[in-house]
């Protein structure tokens, strides 16, 4: 026989923010070899640059799906608070925005900004995976849509360890070159908060509560993915596909810059 849930069947709202805050503590990109790799200090130059070439590829989504969600939003309330998220990522015409400071971080790790930009040397899968996120924000219903976003419920961690780890380990990081990482320790948390309560809000049967974390699950395999991709390109077993950085191209410092921050 079918099951048939009720009411009753649905999680609390505590409950179901546990259910949600699991799905990072088990799935979360924190804990895949590349990341370790970057935030322990033991990646090469190349590989430092293959992660900033990718990542900004991400960086550059994020304000398109932002861009696509408020297209369909009837609601004035919800657009009035999403549209922030667009102007912290893309900035004012002339200066600010994530965008901009990711763009000092290519140059930090010796690469031309307008190369980093062109998005030509991103590899494909990550590529398909930042690009299926804009479409699952396009496409499907705005709960799954919000809390597809609620992995910034476990970016602040992440932020605070990659600032402290690329400041100990690698010579290219200062305050300017991590700038993007600090201005996220204040931006995320008031993002988060705002879709947080959307989520619990909304989700209010059990369907709707599964659809919601199905939705954080797909994000966090968006992440997960990308990172797949630059440690089977850059990493093991270096099988960089056609197309993408080849480890030279847009590279405007020494090739061979020292990765390593030396010990006074």
């Amino acid at each position: 026989m079918a099951w048939r849930f009720t009411l009753a069947d649905t999680q609390t709202r505590d409950a179901f923010e546990a259910r949600l805050r699991a799905i990072g503590a088990e799935r979360y990109h924190d804990k895949h070899p590349f990341h370790r790799l970057l935030h322990d200090g033991h990646c090469t130059m190349t590989q430092v640059r293959a992660w900033v070439i990718n990542r900004f590829y991400y960086q550059s989504r994020i304000p398109l799906k932002d861009a696509a969600f408020l297209s369909r939003c009837e609601d004035v309330d919800l657009r009035r608070a999403w549209r922030k998220r667009i102007e912290d990522h893309d900035g004012g015409l002339e200066d600010g925005g994530g965008i901009r400071r990711w763009l000092k971080l290519a140059e930090a790790v010796g690469l031309d900004p307008d190369y980093v930009a062109s998005t030509r040397g991103v590899l494909p899968a990550t590529r398909f995976a930042c690009d299926a996120y804009v479409r699952f924000v396009r496409d499907m219903p705005m709960l799954d849509a919000v809390a597809a976003s609620l992995t910034e419920l476990f970016a602040p961690a992440i932020h605070r360890n990659r600032i402290a780890g690329l400041l100990e380990h690698y010579a290219f990081a200062n305050e300017e070159a991590l700038s993007y990482f600090q201005r996220r320790l204040e931006e995320a948390p008031q993002d988060v908060a705002f879709g947080l309560r959307y989520v619990l809000d909304h989700a209010d049967t059990l369907d709707r509560q599964d659809a919601a974390a199905a939705a954080l699950c797909f994000k966090t395999d968006v992440l997960w993915a990308q990172l797949d991709a630059l440690h089977h390109a850059y990493v093991a077993p270096g099988l960089v596909p056609p197309g993408a950085w080849d480890g030279r191209e847009g590279v405007t410092g020494d090739l061979e810059q020292p990765a390593k921050r030396v010990s006074a």
